[in-house]
């Protein structure tokens, strides 16, 4: 609330509070905020009253009654009845002024809190195979993991981000063979990722008729497993390869990662960890191999491998030995998972397992999942990998910024922008969707500077950081924010005030799709306002007034901007 929201509250509930002899605070919390705010700013339902104190006579009579004896004010200046509801409107000139003043003195921290000032907050996204190029199921992970990141930091979680590779199995034998049939120097110092990718394609195709291959790769990963220093070199320079060329695509991303962790790194923990399963008697024998058997429970989640005829270890044997060993190094208070719903039952299993081996901090863990992304191609329609898709748009936006040949002469660095508003057409088209639901990737819509997208926010954004360059009005902190009368001026404020409630929405759903609907609702309320809250050529006080709103609107869509994890452009 804004410090004009709890005089509003106040000076209703203190009223009501005589008529009723319900204590204050009491009749607070039965105040609330109307869907029809053409209606009422604020409106309270008698009969919810009740159940703080029985109330003697019949409720619309009595809402009646209250009304009649309300005095209005500064604060409050219309009171209506409909039913057994009092309707309350507020001085929407004080409440603009009460809004703005906030937002200005808070700028950048507008919105943050420290509600989790001591919680050590541990998150894993990303989490891409080394030696892979980076997909479309790497991208939803790394950008809604990050804005996960972002949103706890900003209400003051201690956060730590890892990115947990996937660096250790079959795979990086198989990887390895193919890389001494098919693979050069020359080519992988060129681009790594590509050149492995390839290898790792052919060696594959090669396997599917001759299967001693998957029996190579086998013999060489237990090898590893094992110690085997010459085995061990040639799989550290892929990972060592890979991280350096995934990090050009983090930072592309605006992403940053506090550590580089992996599968391989559980070698220690994962022998602590299945000794601890077998000797509480979680081990079961099936056939030569080792499984934990969750079927008889409800739900019914199966029967679990923890390690193979051959005695080596999977993906959950690990997973196990990370969450302790995390819980160890960071004792968190809270670990999250970003990693695709198709992992569901994965994760289910994992923290099963954790609960069985009597780890109470199990509550602790959540598994935080998403749709998929349908159609990711180029334009020509081939199966792309994510750096495809930014180049080509990059290339598009350049392009488009190129009509405009007076605004291209003002920018700096044409490049860096075009990637950057690039890069938030991407994240943008994401997040336009709920995070659980599948969605279609669609090119037009994904570049179009008109519609929710993010090149259109990015617009807004340059927009309203040209005004001051346009008019030459600057900051005034004792600008007479009363001469804001117009509704444009109380619908963009009204806008403005919610952002604290998006976060905090946002927050308790790990949804970003919450922040990304209020930043489009923001930019057409500043629309319909820039229409006809003029500012140039006007009187200076009403022009100071009305760039105080614009300034206001124009913090809280950066700081909305970051949490997506966003760079706000001031000229496109």
């Amino acid at each position: 609330y804004t410090i004009m929201d709890q005089q509003c509250l106040e000076a209703i509930a203190t009223q009501i509070s005589q008529f009723s002899e319900i204590p204050v605070d009491q009749v607070i919390q039965c105040i609330e905020v109307p869907k029809n705010r053409d209606l009422a700013d604020l409106a309270l339902p008698v009969p919810r009253m009740n159940k703080f104190k029985k109330l003697a006579g019949n409720p619309a009579q009595l809402a009646a009654d209250y009304a009649a004896k309300f005095v209005v004010g500064n604060i409050i200046h219309e009171v209506t009845v409909a039913g057994t509801y009092i309707n309350f409107k507020v001085n929407r000139v004080m409440q603009t002024q009460s809004i703005l003043k906030q937002v200005l003195s808070l700028g950048d921290k507008y919105g943050s809190t420290t509600q989790g000032a001591g919680k050590k907050v541990i998150i894993e996204f990303s989490s891409p195979n080394i030696a892979k190029p980076f997909h479309a199921g790497h991208l939803r992970s790394t950008i809604i993991g990050n804005f996960i990141v972002n949103i706890h930091k900003t209400l003051g979680y201690d956060v730590t981000s890892i990115n947990y590779l996937g660096d250790w199995g079959k795979q990086y034998g198989l990887l390895a063979i193919g890389f001494e049939r098919f693979g050069t120097e020359e080519e992988l110092q060129k681009d790594p990722i590509k050149h492995l990718f390839d290898v790792y394609v052919k060696i594959n195709a090669e396997a599917e008729s001759d299967p001693t291959i998957h029996d190579a790769a086998r013999a060489y990963f237990k090898r590893m497993e094992e110690g085997d220093k010459a085995a061990l070199a040639v799989w550290s320079r892929f990972r060592d390869f890979s991280i350096e060329k995934y990090k050009t695509i983090y930072d592309r991303l605006n992403v940053h990662f506090d550590v580089y962790s992996g599968e391989s790194q559980m070698c220690d923990g994962m022998v602590t960890a299945y000794q601890k399963l077998e000797s509480m008697g979680l081990v079961q024998d099936s056939q030569g191999a080792k499984i934990i058997d969750l079927s008889t429970g409800k739900p019914d989640l199966g029967k679990v491998l923890v390690k193979k005829t051959d005695g080596s270890t999977l993906y959950i044997t690990r997973d196990i030995a990370a969450a302790c060993g995390r819980k160890e190094q960071y004792n968190f208070e809270k670990m999250v998972y970003v990693v695709a719903s198709q992992q569901e039952l994965h994760f289910r299993q994992l923290f099963k397992i954790l609960d069985n081996m009597k780890l109470e901090w199990v509550k602790d863990l959540t598994h935080i999942g998403f749709g998929m992304v349908k159609g990711m191609s180029t334009r020509k329609g081939t199966v792309v990998f994510l750096e495809q898709i930014l180049e080509e748009s990059k290339s598009i936006m350049l392009e488009t910024m190129k009509n405009n040949e007076a605004k291209f002469a003002e920018i700096e660095n044409p490049e860096e922008v075009a990637d950057i508003i690039a890069v938030s057409a991407v994240i943008m088209q994401d997040f336009s969707a709920k995070r659980h639901k599948d969605y279609e990737f669609n090119w037009d819509r994904m570049l179009s500077f008109e519609g929710d997208t993010g090149p259109y926010l990015q617009y807004a954004h340059a927009r309203l950081c040209s005004i001051e360059r346009k008019t030459g009005v600057t900051l005034n902190p004792e600008a007479d924010l009363t001469l804001l009368v117009e509704p444009e001026a109380y619908a963009l404020a009204s806008v403005i005030q919610r952002y604290p409630e998006a976060v905090q929405t946002a927050f308790t759903y790990n949804e970003p799709n919450t922040v990304a609907t209020y930043l489009f609702d923001l930019c057409h309320a500043f629309s319909t306002a820039h229409n006809v809250l003029w500012i140039k050529d006007r009187e200076q006080a009403l022009a100071e007034a009305r760039f105080s709103l614009f300034t206001a609107a124009k913090l809280v869509l950066a700081n909305g901007l970051r949490l997506l994890g966003l760079r706000p452009l001031e000229r496109m």
